[in-house]
């Protein structure tokens, strides 16, 4: 069994590794437009300060990361965020801890008084009577109340999405959310029946030692395939029961392709194959995203925390700042401190277009005005998605839903990533070993 694999992201190392796990024979061919595995995740050295291009870890509130990390024997390399990187702050007219108990809840200057009330008032909200899709800000408003809303689910969106609460669907960005609801008729009672249920908490950051390459660099070790770095593939086309990949001189006929690459470029490479299926590819939205990154060799300044999210109300110049060497203090040489700014997003598309010096400045001026941070850094780091984090609009799921089965039509094409199924790493790793394993049994079945 031949199978191609598009994309050595996460989640197409995850689905290298799972198949190569149920069908040791199998005949891997992996090609990557990048000349280095991992996508997304890659890590910058600059003068001893390490910057991600991307994500910078996962939770452990779900298990699939830390059984890809456990299966492919990286457990040398896992590192846990520093406790100290708990605190967390959102910016609205100033900087305010995030309270992450009933009791910093009510003391918290983030709401008022009877705003406070209205949230706490959630509990006698009637459950939804329907399963129909609505949005995180009406989800909210309804069950929460808007100060609540446009405070702390408007900060969450930016952070995690790169968006705004009216644009994502509860519950395909947050099912979690919803299934609260269902189950137990509100987030209060339900958070209330899990934590009976559960004594775990709501996880831990985790990530690697020297940065994300760690892991990606270990899969690729790991995996035994026909490796094809720095290759873009062009086309994917039926030939007999199989399909062939077209990759300039590096083509090959296979058994069985597994795109897992953004939607995108997916679209860009099935449009020989079938029109309608690049016409839903192209639907997938992405919010433009820019990464600056600050190292300091001196900096007085404590950054004690994780870092901070803004709301769209306090019109700052970026989405979040994080403290990357209060995470992870190998991020940045002994004594010497790092930050990343999360620029553009939904809230200000054309970001991305400016030119480094630009985005720069604004890095800077919201570093200033949030963290009272005026010093000019030693090092800097500047990186730009166009098209960097995929939407989950109302509608979504049920999108998704016709989408893989108008891919069922051609048995041995798969498609996985952070698109469709679930945005987060534990996401990709858990579609990334289910789509492996269904290669696996395909295979099987055609022997």
């Amino acid at each position: 069994m031949r199978v191609a694999i598009i994309g050595a992201g996460i989640s197409g190392l995850a689905t290298a590794f799972y198949l190569q796990r149920a069908r040791s024979d199998a005949d891997i061919v992996i090609y990557e437009a990048n000349p280095h595995v991992g996508g997304t995740l890659h890590t910058i050295d600059i003068e001893g300060f390490r910057f991600e291009e991307g994500g910078n870890g996962f939770l452990s509130n779900k298990p699939d990361m830390l059984q890809l990390v456990t299966d492919c024997g990286a457990g040398d390399v896992l590192m846990r965020s520093q406790d100290a990187s708990r605190r967390r702050f959102i910016y609205t007219d100033r900087m305010h801890p995030m309270p992450d108990s009933p009791g910093k809840f009510l003391k918290t200057e983030l709401l008022n008084w009877p705003q406070k009330l209205r949230v706490m008032g959630e509990v006698f909200i009637r459950p939804k009577r329907d399963d129909s899709d609505e949005t995180l800000q009406s989800f909210g408003y309804r069950r929460l109340g808007k100060a609540f809303t446009d405070i702390f689910l408007d900060a969450m969106t930016a952070g995690i999405y790169g968006t705004t609460a009216d644009r994502v669907s509860v519950k395909a960005a947050f099912p979690l959310v919803t299934e609260l609801e269902r189950k137990h008729g509100g987030l209060f009672k339900g958070m209330i029946a899990r934590r009976k249920q559960s004594a775990g908490p709501g996880g831990v950051l985790m990530s690697f030692k020297g940065g994300m390459n760690a892991l990606t660099e270990h899969l690729h070790k790991t995996i035994k395939a026909e490796w094809h770095l720095g290759t873009p593939v062009e086309a994917v086309v039926q030939e007999g029961k199989g399909f062939r990949v077209e990759a300039g001189d590096k083509s090959s006929t296979v058994d069985q392709v597994i795109l897992a690459v953004p939607a995108y470029a997916a679209a860009r490479i099935l449009a020989g194959l079938d029109r309608e299926l690049e016409q839903q590819l192209d639907a997938v939205n992405y919010a433009p995203i820019a990464v600056v990154g600050f190292g300091w060799k001196h900096l007085d300044h404590p950054l004690d925390g994780f870092g901070v999210l803004t709301t769209a109300a306090a019109r700052m110049p970026f989405l979040g700042i994080l403290w990357d060497s209060s995470i992870f203090p190998d991020r940045a040489p002994e004594g010497m401190k790092c930050v990343r700014v999360m620029l553009g997003g939904q809230r200000d598309p054309h970001m991305v277009d400016l030119d480094d010096d630009a985005l720069i400045a604004h890095a800077r001026d919201g570093v200033t005005k949030a963290l009272g941070i005026d010093v000019t850094p030693d090092v800097q780091f500047v990186k730009k998605w166009p098209r960097g984090l995929p939407g989950y609009p109302v509608g979504h799921i049920e999108a998704m839903d016709r989408l893989m089965a108008h891919v069922g039509r051609y048995p041995g094409l798969h498609l996985t990533g952070n698109a469709y199924r679930g945005i987060a790493m534990n996401d990709c790793a858990r579609n990334g070993r289910l789509t492996g394993e269904a290669a696996a049994l395909l295979g099987e079945k055609k022997l």
